[in-house]
């Protein structure tokens, strides 16, 4: 009988991937090697379960896995039965009986982490990381309560990734990968209509606090993408939901779909500038001339402000041991640099995120930084809502005075 795993091709590249990019050897096969696990066992596996705070003891032919936090797993490969105790159901949200039966049980070497062992623990931190982060965006509530979601309008040239991020930050909730917001590559913008996204949490769950408001992106030539004169309008809550942008009428006051006394629910309360990090020190002098115009109108409404850098590659550099969003060593930092002093925009305010595009599944780590990112968008919005004059805050449906 061939020793090849009953993973498919793909299945076995996302396992790699999950692992950093790693290779995997299959080592054993329980209906090709049957009750040999102990052979197995000591050839190869005893030296890289270290690695994992894991473990591994062969008693007879029961292959037993225990971690340090109580965590166990045994494979009876004679009844082909696995045993796991209450506390990993728990910790892997399983819905499965403390016994229960398998097709197959295969052992691979994960070939591709020698040189960083401290790179597998942090893959193995980072989703327990990412848990923590869900749980805080899911009890999150607006700053003293003045308005029920929070808003972000994401702004930025054609093509950065504004939708993308959308996309990306619906994916993390759901728990798989979604395309609700049209995305693309042209020359012209894709988003043509200014929507605003709510996120529910999980299939069914319920709208979380905050919406994402997508723009049509900003075109360096004249006429083309969004108005930089419709952004005061956007800014203050003057522009309804699916509002057809025209490049070349900008909104007036008196339009017919104009929202007229917004309230303070319905305006924008933190911008989040979305910047391609492999373009953001070439971007054209026109172009940074029409993001300042942004950060102007911004500033002047007292919102809160922060810049997203998309298409990161290497999100492992980015992340430290503590899942700060960035670390000093990392290779971009003269884009850092370079966005901090074109929107005076403090460091902490300066995320970096991988978009979700060509995947096929989810990724722990591009999480993180997807979530993190948010988090602190939200805490930007919070304090320019703890920032509003009392006349503002008197009443949670106070109107925008121009």
């Amino acid at each position: 009988m061939d020793v090849t795993t009953r993973l498919t091709w793909i299945q076995e590249q996302i396992l790699g991937k999950l692992l950093g990019n790693t290779s995997l050897t299959l080592l054993y096969k329980s209906r090709v090697h049957q009750l040999r696990t102990l052979d197995m066992k000591n050839n190869s596996t005893g030296m890289s379960t270290l690695l994992l705070n894991t473990q591994v003891e062969v008693n007879g032919t029961l292959l037993k896995f225990s971690s340090l936090d109580g965590l166990s797993l045994s494979v009876d490969p004679r009844e082909y039965k696995l045993h796991l105790n209450d506390a990993l159901i728990k910790e892997l949200k399983l819905n499965v009986k403390p016994v229960s039966g398998y097709l197959e049980c295969e052992i691979f070497r994960v070939d591709g982490v020698k040189n960083d062992p401290g790179f597998i623990k942090k893959m193995l931190t980072v989703r327990q990381y990412r848990e923590r982060l869900l749980s805080a965006l899911r009890a999150y509530r607006p700053k003293k309560d003045l308005v029920s979601e929070v808003r972000i309008l994401l702004v930025g040239p054609v093509g950065s990734g504004k939708s993308s991020f959308f996309n990306s930050v619906k994916s993390a909730f759901q728990g798989h990968l979604t395309r609700q917001a049209i995305v693309g590559s042209d020359e012209t913008s894709i988003t043509k209509q200014y929507r605003i996204y709510s996120v529910k949490d999980g299939e069914g769950g319920k709208t979380l606090p905050f919406m994402l408001c997508d723009s049509m992106g900003l075109d360096e030539r004249e006429e083309a993408g969004l108005c930089i004169d419709d952004i005061s309008h956007i800014l203050k809550g003057c522009v309804p939901d699916r509002y057809q942008f025209n490049p070349c009428k900008p909104i007036k006051p008196k339009h017919p779909t104009s929202v007229t006394l917004p309230p303070l629910k319905d305006r924008i309360h933190c911008v989040a500038y979305v910047l391609n990090i492999n373009s953001v020190n070439t971007l054209s002098a026109k172009m940074v001339a029409k993001l300042k115009e942004v950060h102007k109108d911004a500033g002047a409404c007292g919102v809160g402000q922060v810049a997203l850098l998309t298409n990161v590659n290497n999100c492992d550099e980015v992340l430290d041991d503590s899942f700060l969003n960035m670390t000093e060593n990392m290779t971009s930092q003269s884009q850092v640099k370079n966005v901090q002093n074109m929107l005076n925009i403090p460091i902490a305010n300066i995320l970096m995120v991988s978009n979700y595009a060509s995947e096929r599944s989810l990724e722990p780590m591009k999480d993180v930084l997807i979530l993190a990112a948010l988090r602190q968008m939200l805490r930007a919005a919070d304090d320019s809502l703890e920032d509003l004059p009392p006349e503002e805050t008197a009443s949670a449906n106070g109107s925008f005075n121009s």
